[in-house]
């Protein structure tokens, strides 16, 4: 019984209220006498709970003395609660965005190994057109299910995959130097943008003493920023593939060159 209380409460009637429903259910018609015993609670309280839900029309009193109640059946209660909670999410949701006109999207992070997967998986789930998304094989085997599951119903994906990656679905651009890479950056990279809506960026770490950790965001200028990110390696990894000759000759192996020339001389790390 407790637990109709609990939920009654959460729908807006307090603790009388919901006890006094509840009796009334019971046994109607009552008087407020029988209400009171029956709910186990004072008969004073018991008239003034009745007179307030005959006012919100959850019960109706008799023209007999002495005056009877009748609750109204739960499946009214029920669908009238369900109208207001609804008119009241649809006002929320038009006309809460114009209380600040210039609300941003946060960037938020996430860490922990575990909380990663989860909210990556989590967008996985939400998606609903396309996917693209950086990743080593050691971390695609959590969300490779997953993955799976949105490309079956239609999701586009697109991965870039480092260190021996292999995947039976999706498009998948296979990174070179990922031992170098992790090496260099203390970490395996872990890039997600869905439907232009939605992403995640950061490391998962290579020591099992710290904690990795990412940010997610819907801002759409950042979504946007990663899905460039990761669109740019594709770029890169298929004109490697298909122009290799000519990329040593202009850029020196590895695009030395090219790296000298934006990043320096003595560049302290590894990209791309």
């Amino acid at each position: 019984m407790d637990e109709f209380i609990e939920s009654l409460k959460e729908l807006g009637l307090n603790s009388y209220e919901s006890k006094v429903y509840l009796a009334l259910l019971k046994k109607y018609p009552a008087t407020g006498y029988e209400v009171s015993r029956i709910a186990s609670i004072p008969q004073a309280r018991a008239y003034d709970t009745l007179k307030s839900l005959e006012l919100d029309k959850i019960v109706m009193a008799s023209n007999t003395k002495p005056i009877t109640y009748t609750p109204i059946k739960p499946g009214e209660l029920t669908k009238r609660f369900r109208r207001k909670i609804t008119s009241t999410l649809d006002f929320l949701d038009k006309n809460l965005p114009q209380v600040k006109d210039d609300y941003t999207e946060p960037i938020l992070s996430v860490s922990g190994s575990a909380n990663i997967r989860a909210k990556i998986i989590e967008i996985i789930r939400n998606a609903q057109k396309e996917i693209y998304i950086e990743i080593w094989s050691q971390d695609f085997k959590f969300i490779e299910h997953s993955l799976l599951e949105a490309y079956d119903r239609g999701v586009e994906i697109k991965i870039v995959g480092y260190d021996n990656f292999r995947s039976n679905f999706g498009l998948v651009f296979e990174h070179a130097n990922s031992k170098e890479i992790e090496a260099s950056l203390g970490g395996r990279m872990i890039i997600l943008a869905a439907d232009n809506t939605e992403g995640i960026i950061g490391n998962a770490s290579s020591n099992i003493n710290e904690i990795s950790q990412v940010v997610w965001t819907k801002n759409s200028g950042v979504v946007f920023l990663i899905k460039e990110f990761i669109v740019h390696d594709m770029f890169l990894i298929d004109i490697e593939e298909n122009l290799p000759e000519q990329i040593k000759v202009v850029y020196g192996k590895n695009m030395k060159k090219l790296r000298d020339k934006v990043l320096g001389v003595d560049y302290g790390y590894r990209i791309h």
